[in-house]
């Protein structure tokens, strides 16, 4: 992938002190996944062009992740080498970091002077042609974007989503367009390489605390940059609207009807490429990973793993040395290990994560030990008059230090018009439980077997009826 910058300041050459890079020389660096390299393509006093480039090993990137999925093929051929993404922002951070922060040691007052700008990133991925105009065009850049077709001789496919984009600008200091592109190339790609938690909160807080709370996509902006993580967006847009005389879109009823779905905000309504959402079991799974990642647990159990969609995404966690899941169906298990590939992950992988069968309702041996468990909408499918024995077995013997429960709220159940007064979201459920019902078991769970206890919503919240779905953290 390649950015370049381009500027006409007299004289052009003085780009080179702001970007503390001596025009005269290539000079590299060592990224994740490959190297970084700056370069002048042109440098004369009526015309500079500082170049990014990046070179990266589509198998030093599988390497390196150590997350025990090197073993698919889709790792080794992907567009991650050729992208804009956060590979660019983290070597815009490192190669021009003091640029960024608008600090020029040889030049102290130029930072703060406002040059004519111009952009070529080769390529970015968008969701639509019109996305890299909305995002940058608020903040008074001229975006051109040249669209590819996804093959020339078969025009009837269309256009692939990748774009060369082009962006100018007639006066703006250096450290701003740096920051709009560390922010904004990774949310038109929509993913990051690297886990998101609350640290990378603070650094759109950061970056993006003087020009976001103003930009009319924010929303959008916020969910891709924190990888819809509703537990961190939420609180995150909320710090960015404080002291604005805006309030923050509510949330509204799901536009498919159908169970399961997200609220959507008016702005993703009225988006005319509407951005891709995860689903609110995907967004249940990450919540959960999020929290059990925050307390850098060595031993996991996922108890009633399923097919071991959660599994996956604890093995991402290089911390956690050891994942073990149980489930009662033998058949969950199998595409659990068909889903994480076991027979084919190394010796060293192999070895952190272990796949059982056996029953909550009973004492077992193979629960205890651990620092973590999560019970992602396992509870709900007991018959309420069992869920004494389960309490038994997870809270009074196995005892881990952490306990993770999720469960729907039936609140909720009142938006989805397919469901009739009564009705639960799924023919397996026993029971499905309000806010208060919620509460009070957990409340209760917390007080016999000397846990502390918190409720977090799982979803967009709406008035009166709260999120989707509900979970108790519990700690000794």
């Amino acid at each position: 992938m390649l950015l370049t910058i381009t500027t006409t300041y007299q004289p052009a050459t003085d780009l080179g002190y702001l970007l503390h890079k001596n025009p005269a020389r290539l000079q590299s660096l060592e990224i994740t996944g490959g190297q970084a390299h700056v370069f002048y393509p042109e440098a004369t006093a009526e015309r500079c062009t500082a170049a990014l480039l990046l070179d990266l090993d589509p198998v030093g990137l599988v390497r390196g992740r150590g997350n025990g999925e090197g073993f698919a093929l889709e790792q080794y051929v992907n567009d991650r080498p050729y992208v804009a993404s956060s590979f660019l922002s983290v070597a815009l951070s490192k190669a021009f970091g003091t640029a960024m922060n608008g600090t020029c040691k040889d030049r102290p007052a130029l930072p703060a002077e406002a040059l004519p700008l111009a952009v070529t990133v080769a390529v970015v991925s968008a969701p639509g042609p019109d996305w890299p105009r909305r995002l940058f065009e608020p903040l008074g850049y001229a975006v051109e974007t040249e669209a590819y077709p996804l093959d020339p001789t078969q025009p009837e496919w269309g256009d692939s989503p990748y774009y060369t984009l082009r962006l100018r600008h007639d006066g703006l200091r250096l450290q701003d367009v740096l920051t709009h592109l560390y922010v904004l190339l990774p949310v038109l790609d929509n993913d990051k390489h690297y886990y998101v938690d609350q640290t990378e909160a603070e650094k759109l807080l950061h970056r993006g605390g003087d020009w976001l709370p103003q930009h009319p996509e924010r929303g959008f902006i916020t969910r891709r940059y924190l990888r819809y993580l509703a537990g961190i967006v939420n609180p995150t847009l909320a710090r960015l609207m404080e002291g604005t005389e805006e309030e923050l879109p509510e949330p509204v009823a799901p536009e498919t009807n159908e169970p399961g779905a997200l609220p959507l905000t008016p702005a993703a309504v009225a988006a005319e490429a509407p951005e891709p959402k995860l689903s609110l079991h995907d967004q249940r799974l990450q919540q959960v990973a999020h929290e059990i990642y925050q307390l850098a647990p060595k031993r996991v159990l996922d108890l009633g793993c399923g097919e071991g969609k959660l599994l996956r995404l604890l093995l991402r966690q290089p911390k956690i040395e050891f994942v073990r899941g149980m489930d009662v169906s033998h058949q969950a298990l199998s595409r659990a290990a068909q889903r994480l590939h076991l027979d084919e992950l190394s010796p060293r992988q192999r070895a952190r994560i272990e796949l059982i069968q056996g029953s909550l309702l009973y004492r077992d041996e193979r629960l205890a030990g651990f620092d973590a468990a999560a019970l992602v909408e396992v509870i709900e499918h007991l018959d309420e008059n069992r869920l004494a024995a389960l309490e038994a077995v997870v809270f009074a013997q196995a005892r881990p230090a952490h306990v993770f429960v999720t469960t729907p709220n039936a609140d909720y159940n009142q938006l989805f018009e397919k469901l009739n007064a009564g009705d639960f979201r799924h023919d397996d459920h026993r029971f499905e439980w309000t806010r208060a019902e919620f509460a009070a078991w957990a409340t209760g769970v917390a007080e016999r077997h000397g846990y502390q206890v918190r409720i977090e919503a799982m979803g967009d919240e709406v008035e009166g009826v709260g999120a989707p779905s509900q979970m108790a953290v519990f700690s000794l």
